[in-house]
């Protein structure tokens, strides 16, 4: 079918404006990609934009030489993988008893999980909550407050009430239990809404640092977020505290040094590349999910 004038020229006006907002999103990260891979004594200079005038991985080689920069990657793994696989499965499970029409407390619980995405008792009571609980300054403050997301609970069981009842009640009908009907019947079907949520985990449990600052300030139990919190916040103090302590350069280290600007990059790839090497594995269950909300 032929097309219109008209229609080449809005087509190429839509691929024009997206390229711009490609660019626009793409150019930060490749620029920062660049300052961290040149000679951070030339970077001082300015001027690198797309491409390292002097290339160099000393950067890299300052970031992980250290104990505390490599810990702190460390649990920021673990945190990420143990907080995701938890709460996929225990957010899973609720939903999928909140999707029975027979459960006598369904609406009950349902508002409950709504209030507590509203209602905030604050920081300080959260704070005296977690040191009677005996969390502060241990790994379980990172695990157990995100075990279950109510947003992720309603987000599932929606996608449970979108698939038809007569395969759980044919499941049923079988003699499966509950629990067999959830995991053969239910979870394989949901492995769509699942990854989505997964990743939402994910990217949430590995960006905060804000845990770490407040609950766990333990140097062991520093995240790597909260490492590239404290780089940039020095970087913007003047003198010798720009750069942490021990990441400081001796005169005899001179010919090889970091400066704060390239510190900053670093620290910024390091922290962002594990998602991005993850997003791409799970992006295209957003369209499944997208697709499976609208199905009658």
């Amino acid at each position: 079918m032929k097309r219109s004038v008209g229609d080449k020229i809005i087509d190429a006006i839509i691929v024009f404006f997206m390229l711009l907002v490609i660019i626009a999103m793409l150019y930060p990260m490749w620029n920062t990609l660049a300052v961290s891979l040149n000679d951070a004594r030339d970077s001082i200079k300015g001027g690198i934009y797309l491409w390292p005038r002097k290339w160099s991985l000393y950067n890299y080689q300052s970031i992980f030489k250290t104990d505390k920069v490599f810990n702190a990657f460390l649990i920021s793994v673990a945190r990420t993988i143990i907080t995701t696989i938890l709460n996929v499965f225990f957010s899973g499970l609720l939903a999928y008893v909140l999707s029975h029409r027979e459960f006598v407390l369904k609406r009950f619980t349902t508002v409950f999980m709504l209030m507590t995405m509203y209602i905030n008792a604050g920081l300080i009571p959260q704070y005296f909550l977690y040191r009677n609980l005996g969390l502060n300054n241990t790994f379980w403050v990172y695990i157990l407050p995100a075990m279950v997301g109510a947003f992720n609970v309603i987000v599932i069981r929606t996608y449970i009430n979108s698939l038809p009842p007569s395969l759980a009640e044919s499941a049923k009908i079988d003699g499966a239990s509950e629990m067999k009907i959830y995991f053969y019947v239910i979870f394989p079907m949901c492995l769509p809404v699942l990854a989505t949520v997964a990743l939402w985990v994910a990217v949430g449990a590995w960006n905060d640092w804000f845990t770490s600052y407040i609950f766990a300030p333990k140097q062991s139990l520093s995240t790597l977020q909260y490492e590239m919190m404290k780089i940039i916040s020095s970087s913007m103090q003047q003198g010798a505290a720009q750069t942490p302590d021990y990441l400081q350069q001796s005169k005899s280290q001179q010919s090889s040094m970091v400066t704060p600007n390239s510190l900053r990059a670093s620290m910024t790839i390091v922290a962002t590349v594990p998602i991005l090497v993850v997003y791409p594995f799970l992006q295209k269950y957003f369209v499944t999910v997208n697709i499976g909300s609208v199905k009658e």
